[in-house]
């Protein structure tokens, strides 16, 4: 796919670059390490052949604290499996905790009727210490999961620094999630606390969540405290006596961060596969604080003096690295409920009343503002913004170029590629290199990323499988259940025995970017958020007009995500209007709201493998393009004659 290189269509000025973080780390390498790298390129280089001293490098620069020395920066290399700084201590907690200063912002929020309020950093540690001994007092120690069906809140993110601080280990859903779905997760890591919201607004109006949080109380066994941050008057608690959020802030006396192993459990996040439960996967205290003391502070030169804010859900990854804004002594803003409410121009006025200089979102919002003609300088003075980020899905090349007419053009766009399965990057930006519209700038310090062939082999400037060649601290420690691992090394090293594959189609670029060409494995990605199909087919397929059913979701650079949803009609029944809105409202209860298809289309058969297995892969390939004989082999169908149909269905999809 050589051609030749366009002109950057952002170029870093000479002040930018030498103010950023970035300049300064290589000037500490040079200092420290005696290296002299040049650019970006060979410091990326040096990072990913030495990934030991890189990470050390990282901690030292940042001030990470271990009051324990540590044997080694990366004392078993393998993937699965490395071992990183074994007998360092440190808490995710205690670090945020070195920021506070007295009279400076730690957050601030606005709610979606326009209310703006702040937490300092003083009374952030002060309320933080109280709930830790609040919790402490309930039960909750070392290794106890406390899960949270929450919005994002200041209160719901100091729920989760106390938790961690005690040692405890944090996982959270969204309330937009039903009951259904998430006991399916939180089930998994048998939770000892649950703490709860009863509702939350989210455009214009009240969504009461109270018969939800009934049904998890009563779904969660081993549950031992419950605390809700409102008085919960229409919830159902059972057996369970309810501790108030007020008196749990009240609790003393305060305690201080408890310090761990590095690799000690810090959260556990969901991200689905095809089949079977949702994978719960656990990050680690270390990991996770140098990744995105990597990413926030170096990639997206956040520093003490910025205000950083990415709009998100509490269900998405991006609220965990939101709050890993706390990590660099930036202040983290938060837009509480709707993007769109009262109007697209709400977050764009948000950045200027919350004085945001670091600003990120799904693409999918800034592709939903271009549509809606917003021109976000006309909605609000946006001088004080320095960086615009995006994820979730491709930004395509003309919401760059939407960008760059109606915010500014000296605007650092800088999109990044990663996500929940090691809570960090694959692909960034940073100040120090200029920008190309529809590319990401760099691959990340210390991921060793690559396109590989099927083979295994790297490709230059032609799209392969995103792979990882090094591993990263902030890859998963385990999945929870997952004794013997092999579900671990099915999800990302089954394809190339060493090598972590992601699932995305990229293309690395002559100039080190990237471009994200969408998932190459059949997990649902709507606007970052992902789910399993098996979350789809439990609700579809509980429907008595529905027989079985399979869904695909085409995700490639330039166009508009599509879910198209096939279903197996039962014997009598038939696919009208009446039955699609069922099928919509259904998953939109049960599941989510992002989870919803585009289309919903009746098929004759759900072609299965022998083994039992359901065709996505091959089906959604078949839809972008490939051969049918190139994505499936017939002998080892089960029902191979429908595959007929679903050749002349692409065809026509692809023309239509």
């Amino acid at each position: 796919m050589s051609e030749t290189r366009p002109s950057p269509d952002w170029t870093p000025t000479p002040a930018f670059i030498e103010q950023s973080n970035m300049t300064a780390f290589q000037r500490f390498l040079a200092r420290t390490h005696g290296l002299q790298l040049e650019d970006y390129h060979a410091l990326w280089a040096w990072s990913v052949r030495e990934p030991g001293a890189f990470w050390e490098a990282i901690m030292t620069f940042s001030g990470v604290e271990s009051p324990t020395p540590w044997r080694s920066a990366l004392e078993d290399a393998r993937m699965p499996g490395s071992v990183w700084f074994p007998g360092a201590t440190l808490n995710y907690t205690a670090h945020a905790m070195r920021h506070v200063r007295p009279g400076r912002t730690a957050i601030r929020r606005e709610a979606e009727d326009g209310t703006l309020t702040e937490l300092d950093w003083e009374t952030l540690r002060d309320r933080t210490a109280a709930v830790a001994a609040g919790l402490a007092a309930l039960g909750v120690a070392r290794g106890d999961r406390v899960v949270g069906y929450l919005p994002n809140t200041p209160d719901t993110i100091v729920a989760f620094l106390a938790t961690v601080s005690l040692g405890a280990v944090w996982s959270l859903c969204a309330p937009d999630m039903g009951a259904a779905t998430v006991l399916e997760r939180f089930r998994q890591i048998e939770p000892k606390a649950i703490v709860t919201a009863s509702g939350y607004a989210f455009g214009g109006k009240w969504r009461d969540r109270s018969a939800e949080v009934s049904e998890l109380l009563a779904g969660l066994p081993t549950l031992a405290a419950w605390i809700s941050m409102d008085t919960a008057e229409n919830v159902d608690g059972g057996a369970l006596a309810r501790t108030g959020w007020a008196a749990l802030c009240a609790s003393g006396p305060r305690l201080t961060p408890e310090m761990l192993p590095f690799d000690h459990p810090l959260w556990i996040v969901y991200s689905s596969g095809t089949t079977g439960t949702p994978k719960a996967i656990v990050h680690s205290h270390g990991g996770v604080m140098l990744e995105h003391l990597k990413l926030l502070g170096l990639h997206c030169d956040i520093g003490a003096d910025d205000v950083f804010a990415w709009y998100s859900s509490t269900g998405w990854i991006m609220w965990n690295v939101q709050v890993g804004g706390l990590l660099t002594g930036a202040a983290v803003a938060i837009a509480e409920g709707s993007p769109g409410y009262p109007d697209n121009g709400r977050l764009w006025r948000f950045i200027e009343r919350a004085g945001v200089t670091v600003f990120g979102a799904g693409a999918a919002w800034y592709i939903a503002c271009m549509k809606a003609g917003i021109v976000p300088r006309a909605e609000a003075d946006l001088s004080g913004l320095k960086m615009l980020g995006s994820t979730g899905s491709p930004l395509p090349p003309e919401a760059y170029r939407w960008i760059q007419d109606t915010v500014r053009r000296d605007v650092w766009i800088a999109p990044i590629a990663g996500g929940t399965d090691l809570a960090g990057v694959f692909l960034a930006g940073t100040p120090t290199l200029p920008m190309r519209v529809g590319e990401m700038q760099c691959r990340a310090l210390g991921a060793g990323v690559y396109a590989f062939d099927e083979a295994g082999n790297p490709v230059e400037d032609e799209v392969g499988e995103l792979v990882c060649t090094t591993p990263m601290p902030s890859m998963p420690l385990f999945f929870w259940g997952d004794t013997d691992g092999q579900r671990l090394r099915e999800s990302y090293f089954d394809t190339y025995p060493g090598v972590w594959r992601h699932g995305d189609w990229v293309r690395i670029t002559p100039d080190g970017g990237g471009i994200i060409y969408g998932r190459s494995d059949a997990t649902i990605n709507r606007h970052g958020i992902r789910m399993g199909t098996a979350d789809i087919y439990r609700v579809v397929e509980d429907m008595a007009e529905i027989a079985d059913s399979l869904v695909v979701d085409l995700e490639y650079l330039g166009k508009p995500s599509c879910m198209i949803l096939f279903v197996k009609l039962a014997p009598g029944a038939t696919l009208d209007a009446e039955l699609e809105q069922a099928i919509v409202a259904a998953l939109k209860r049960r599941v989510s709201p992002h989870h919803v298809p585009n289309e919903i289309v009746a098929a004759p058969d759900i072609p299965y493998t022998l083994t039992g297995k359901k065709l996505e892969v091959p089906v959604k390939k078949r839809l972008l393009g490939h051969p049918m004989e190139a994505v499936v082999t017939r002998d080892a169908m089960a029902n191979p004659e429908c595959l007929d149909w679903y050749d002349r269905f692409a065809d026509d999809f692809r023309t239509g």
